[in-house]
């Protein structure tokens, strides 16, 4: 309630945010309460989120009729949606990094992750398979030989495709911007990919990036990348080589909360450089000082980068 009231702050967004990261169990609740609160535009209105807020000060009896309601609504959503995906019960944790952060992960085999900015991520480990489930975000993984001595494949499942890992190390991005698309670079040996809808099977090479749907990759697999380092974003860092400003900004904004929006007269500008993520505010002062643009904030939210001369 106190999210969504509106007078939320920054130290009750890290307070929260610190809460989520302390427990898989914490993470799993919060899922919980979100999935039940896209339900909300089905219930009444006066279930919704900004009643109970607006409530809590004036009518406490209230607010306690009303959460018990949502009491009983919770479970029903929660177990019917388990039973919707039925792979719900094997998921043995979930691991978030929140906007700007980049958070590494151990699973249980020792294969190590790496979580980009705005990443969720969900993982189940059977007798059969070792599966990590994408659902936003990006990841950067080095799969382990299996401890358990049985060979179990290593997989990555988006909304588009799955992944083998062929003893290897990789990126995957959710490009969600783009129209529901993933993005794999192999940085070492293979991974094999099968598309969901299309059945398409294809197997990326070491130095390759691809694209694709669910039921078609976008287009041969680019050897632009030909590097096996590991991304510059598992160190913090955003690498641009005369990347238009764009889709520098485009990239830059997935490390800030809010908006971050470009001219069409300097979008075709070039950036080249080696920029620190965690200090975004001081990367489009950068911008500002090297390129002919103007770095116009109207809130911490919402910035315009436009041309100097207007």
């Amino acid at each position: 309630m106190r999210l969504h009231s509106g007078q939320a702050d920054a130290a009750d967004r890290q307070a929260f945010e610190h809460w989520r990261q302390q427990r898989p169990e914490h993470e799993q609740a919060w899922q919980r309460a979100e999935r039940l609160s896209q339900k909300f535009g089905a219930l009444a209105p006066e279930l919704g989120v900004p009643v109970l807020t607006r409530q809590a000060r004036g009518n406490r009896r209230a607010v306690v009729k009303t959460l018990a309601t949502l009491g009983v609504a919770l479970p029903a959503g929660w177990f019917g949606y388990r039973a919707m995906r039925g792979e719900a019960q094997g998921v043995q944790a979930i691991y978030r990094a929140g906007v700007g952060e980049q958070r590494p992960v151990m699973l249980a085999d020792r294969s190590a992750l790496r979580l980009n900015t705005a990443t969720d991520i969900a993982v189940r480990y059977s007798d059969s398979a070792r599966l990590v489930q994408l659902e936003r975000g990006e990841i950067y993984i080095e799969t382990a030989p299996d401890m358990h001595g049985q060979a179990r494949p290593f997989l990555v499942d988006t909304a588009q495709a799955r992944l083998r890992a062929l003893g290897t190390r990789f990126t995957v991005r959710a490009l969600d911007r783009d129209g529901g698309r993933t993005e794999l670079t192999v940085l070492e040996h293979r991974v094999e990919v099968v598309l969901h809808a299309s059945g398409e099977r294809r197997i990326i090479e070491a130095g390759e990036t691809v694209q694709f749907s669910a039921d078609a990759f976008d287009k041969p697999a680019s050897k632009a990348r030909p590097s096996t380092a590991a991304p510059a974003w598992t160190r913090g860092m955003l690498e641009a080589d005369d990347v238009r400003l764009e889709a520098f900004l485009q990239e830059l904004a997935r490390f800030r909360p809010g908006i971050i929006r470009c001219a069409p007269e300097v979008a075709n500008l070039r950036v080249s450089g080696v920029f620190k993520v965690g200090d975004t505010d001081h990367v489009l002062d950068i911008i500002g000082q090297t390129l002919p643009v103007r770095i116009v904030r109207r809130t911490a939210y919402w910035v315009t980068v436009t041309s100097s001369a207007t």
